[in-house]
């Protein structure tokens, strides 16, 4: 059987926690905003991909031959849900959204839109009731979305693309977040399984793909994806989000995610120069405060202070 979660989180202090979940956010915004970059470059999606699963995957390797790639006594579908929902079929879904979609929106409608789908899924079908601070979380990120696609009707650097694909990538994140945590695998092995499986489906597609092209981008374009991509994304942020969860718990872990919209929307401000009009601000701002709702920290502030 795989083993679980379960480390104590007093051998980690607040304070370690702390730093771990703030270095996530950066790592997510970061990603957005590299993502986005190779939107001009000749590295395709799949070539990110590869370099995603790929090189984590070289480090995690011995999680990998700990567990199996087919671990007994874990059931199928959690393992087949968590590949789909954050391995390479998700990262698909996101690179054919981050093209018609600057950073800063991309922060509202993908890491801002995935807390709203996991309670979704979890009132829809686990039975999950969410308190009203949580409700109204769901509400405010909805109403970043709405806010985001009302500011920007007439700009032509968001398309339909935006509005759907980006939300769906959400989706599979969250079925992913409900699949990993009936899964009973740790997160180096729930890494180490999504990023050997992923590798494999990255493998049996680029001939439909025509090969890669990381052999023929500049070294200094190839350079940068695999640190944002394999070491930072792929690697760092399973740790360190790991370590966060062990020291300050899963609710507060989660509730740091609030800045990610806000981080990227300044990254993408200062490193692509793209425009930042009141619409992603408020949007991205409204999202935050959602997010950090419908984790439930403020629930359980309100009732300790009761």
């Amino acid at each position: 059987m795989a083993a679980t979660t379960s480390s104590s989180s007093s051998t980690v202090s607040p304070l370690v926690g702390a730093f771990s979940a703030l270095s996530v956010v950066l790592i997510w915004a970061s990603w957005l905003i590299s993502t986005r970059h190779s939107v001009g470059t000749v590295l395709r999606p799949i070539d990110l991909s590869l370099l995603r699963y790929g090189v984590p995957l070289i480090v995690l390797a011995p999680a990998l031959m700990r567990v199996g790639i087919w671990p007994k006594g874990v059931k199928s579908w959690p393992l087949i849900l968590m590949v789909g929902g954050s391995g390479a079929p998700f990262f698909q879904v996101v690179g054919l959204g981050m093209h018609s979609t600057p950073a800063s929106a991309a922060g509202v409608l993908l890491p801002g839109a995935m807390p709203l789908m996991t309670a979704l899924i979890g009132v829809v079908f686990l039975g999950e009731r969410p308190d009203r601070m949580r409700q109204l979380g769901m509400l405010a990120i909805l109403g970043g979305g709405l806010l985001l696609l009302a500011g920007n009707l007439g700009d032509a650097g968001l398309t339909w693309h935006s509005y759907v694909i980006l939300p769906i990538g959400a989706t599979l994140w969250a079925i992913y977040t409900h699949a990993f945590r009936h899964s009973g695998l740790s997160a180096f092995e729930g890494g180490a399984l999504i990023c050997f499986w992923s590798t494999v489906i990255n493998l049996a597609l680029l001939p439909f793909f025509g090969g890669t092209q990381l052999f023929n981008a500049p070294i200094a374009e190839t350079g940068l994806q695999v640190v944002t991509q394999g070491v930072l994304s792929g690697l760092l942020a399973t740790i360190f989000y790991g370590t966060a969860i062990r020291a300050l718990g899963g609710t507060q872990a989660a509730a740091f995610t609030a800045v990610t919209p806000i981080a990227a929307a300044i990254g993408g401000a200062i490193l692509l120069s793209e425009p930042v009009g009141w619409a992603t601000v408020a949007a991205a701002s409204l999202t935050g405060i959602g997010v950090l709702l419908s984790t439930g920290i403020v629930s359980r502030r309100v009732r300790v202070a009761a």
